[in-house]
């Protein structure tokens, strides 16, 4: 025992006196095949001086440039600051319900009455600010069956039927409902950081300026079988109570603009089109669940209205093609829902969609004011209730 503790001691000091040396290779060691009977010791290594300080500093100059550059970059390209639409965000209006906003006016839908009713002309008319939880490319039927089995909510409910993603059962962001049900509080805590901190500042904390969402869109070999479809694109400004307009670079760029309709215009082609079989099935399911979560709001008390939001050009041509208006009047039937379509009031058609499917800001304000006087003229009249406390 003690010489093998010798043995270590002496090891250790050799190894010591090597880092202390100063040799040609500070960083040379030997190992158990050049000290054989020595056991291998625990490496020291010596740290050569750098001014770390200067180092960090560089670094941190660097990172500051490239993230400038990027801004300024992409703020060149016409984008600014805006509050990201996640599923944190749908969240916040969401709990407005279960903390005693449940009489309110909401909003379920996919992007058209998410862009086209604007919130704060609705309010102004209304003395109520809706509770908007619709999500673009997503059936509005998640959120109706969340709401139907929600005894907080009393209030009245718009459902938007847009033909492509409703009867298609689109649900790419129907995972909100889970979310909002099991935010955790470093989930809450991180997007009001992210809120007040760096979206309403960094043009580029977008999901469409990420540096490998860019990568991803480039246009990469063509695989055989696989066709190419370019990936929408930014189309909206949110805010942070999620009233969201239509971005104004769709309307002013016409490049931009072109980009958007080609986007549209691969989908309308009949290769595209699912297998005839599988939409009828796929339609008739979308009509009896949205049937069903009916029965149950209406049961409660809620109004219920389903709502057919302009479209024009092309897209309408596509969407009369594929779902035919005898689809909106048996979708009518089979919920007992009360439903607007635009086609159906002259005050509700003639507005300006750039790329066929959304409107601008401004026809937007003007059509939001129209849709709710046909609303409250032909389907809910005023109601005298409280206003709501001020956000």
């Amino acid at each position: 025992m003690p010489s093998s503790t010798s043995s270590s001691d002496s090891a250790l000091a050799l190894t010591r006196a090597d880092a202390r040396a100063g040799t040609a290779d500070r960083y040379a060691r030997q190992t158990a095949a050049d000290r054989p009977g020595i056991a291998q010791p625990v490496p020291v290594r010596p740290i050569p001086e750098q001014p770390w300080g200067k180092i960090l500093l560089g670094a941190a100059l660097i990172l500051v440039v490239l993230l400038c550059g990027w801004e300024a970059y992409w703020r060149s390209y016409g984008v600014t600051p805006s509050i990201a639409n996640d599923n944190g965000l749908w969240a916040i209006q969401r709990r407005r319900i279960d903390a005693g906003e449940g009489n309110a006016t909401v909003i379920v839908s996919s992007s058209r009455p998410f862009f086209d009713i604007q919130l704060p002309v609705w309010e102004r008319l209304d003395g109520h600010r809706p509770i908007q939880l619709a999500f673009e490319g997503t059936s509005p039927l998640a959120f109706a069956e969340d709401l139907a089995d929600d005894p907080h909510f009393t209030g009245r409910l718009i459902i938007g039927i847009d033909p492509q993603v409703f009867f298609q059962g689109f649900d790419f962001h129907k995972d909100a409902v889970a979310y909002a049900r099991k935010e955790s509080p470093s989930q809450r805590i991180g997007q009001w950081l992210s809120m007040h901190l760096i979206e309403p500042y960094l043009a580029f904390d977008d999901r469409d300026f990420a540096l490998e969402t860019v990568l991803a869109r480039q246009s990469w070999p063509a695989r055989p079988g696989k066709p190419w479809l370019v990936q929408v694109r930014k189309l909206s400004q949110s805010e942070a109570d999620r009233n969201t307009h239509l971005w104004s670079k769709v309307e002013n760029d016409p490049q931009y603009l072109a980009l958007v309709r080609s986007i549209w215009h691969q989908r309308f082609a009949p290769a595209m089109d699912p297998p005839p079989e599988e939409l009828r099935q796929t339609i008739q399911e979308q009509i009896d669940r949205l049937a069903r979560a009916v029965a149950k709001l209406r049961a409660r008390g809620v109004q219920v209205l389903l709502l057919r939001s302009p479209s024009d050009g092309e897209y309408l041509a596509y969407e009369s093609r594929l779902f035919p208006r005898p689809l909106w009047d048996a979708l009518l039937a089979a919920s007992g829902a009360p439903g607007l379509h635009f086609q159906d009031y002259p005050e509700l058609q003639g507005y300006y969609l750039p790329e066929w499917s959304h409107m601008t800001r401004a026809e937007a304000e003007r059509y939001t004011a129209a849709l709710y006087g046909v609303i409250q003229r032909d389907f809910w009249g005023p109601r005298a209730v409280a206003p709501s406390a001020p956000r």
